[in-house]
């Protein structure tokens, strides 16, 4: 147990050290937006530091560290592909303006140090899971894991991929995305990750007295559906999208399912 509590708070120093450094870069930008690439990584560090130090078994160890490692790093690679040069996101520029001279340090904690917390509460799932060394074997729930990882991380893959081509048509400004898997759900790189993080809970689950661990899933579906998922980007795509109001009424919010127009 100690050495489980140790391995957890180094982890945390890490993942804080890693905002820390990303919090000086945002104030030689003048960009806090940069938070966005560092989330993904931030679980791909806690991912190996926990494999290196922990004495798990070894085959659940490299599979939990793999899958997080190519989740982290597509994630981390596309936001920073999507965000280069276009300036701060309207959701800081607004707490920018609010906080005024003030933000440089209101920023520290209210971006960069929240957010270290968040993603290292959310990593407890891939640490525990690591640090198990029974069973020392994989089993059907390892099997099953896998299985739904890796149908959210192609879904989110694939949703995230064609946004960025409807986007990089001229002839999409101001029009709604509704083609693919954005026909049969408005958010498939959300469902995607809720996919993601219950899969990896599930191999996480093979091992004892790991149940608790459902709290990192369910604090993903819940800043999925509730907080800066859904309900934020939807606002904002309520105000400045014609049509998206008619889209809504069309198409499952998160669950794909059959739009509207198909369903008898």
């Amino acid at each position: 147990m100690q050495v489980s509590i140790t391995i957890m708070s180094l982890n945390l120093a890490a993942v804080a050290a890693m905002m820390i450094t990303g919090w000086f870069m945002s104030l030689v930008y003048r960009n806090v937006t940069i938070v966005d690439s560092l989330w993904g990584l931030g679980f791909v560090l806690i991912a190996w530091l926990t494999y290196a130090m922990s004495d798990g078994y070894e085959g659940r160890k490299l599979l939990i560290a793999m899958l997080v490692t190519m989740w982290g790093l597509r994630l981390s690679l596309y936001l920073s592909w999507r965000n280069w040069g276009k300036g701060e996101d309207p959701r800081y520029g607004g707490w920018r303006k609010m906080s005024g001279e003030r933000f440089w340090l209101v920023s520290l904690f209210k971006v960069f140090i929240l957010q270290a917390l968040f993603l290292w509460v959310i990593s407890l799932v891939l640490q525990i899971g690591q640090l198990a060394a029974t069973p020392a074997s994989f089993t059907w729930l390892d099997g099953l894991g896998v299985v739904i990882w890796a149908s959210g991380f192609i879904f989110e893959s694939i949703g995230d991929w064609q946004l960025a081509q409807f986007k990089s048509n001229p002839a999409s400004k101001g029009r709604v995305m509704d083609r693919g898997l954005w026909a049969y759900t408005r958010h498939p790189n959300y469902f995607g990750e809720f996919l993601v993080w219950w899969g990896i809970f599930l191999i996480t689950l093979s091992t004892p007295n790991s149940w608790w661990t459902i709290l990192s899933p369910a604090i993903i579906t819940v800043v999925l559906l509730k907080m800066t998922g859904i309900a934020l980007t939807e606002k904002a795509l309520l105000e400045n999208r014609p049509g998206y109001s008619d889209y809504i009424k069309r198409t499952s919010a998160f669950v794909p399912w059959r739009p509207a127009k198909e369903r008898k």
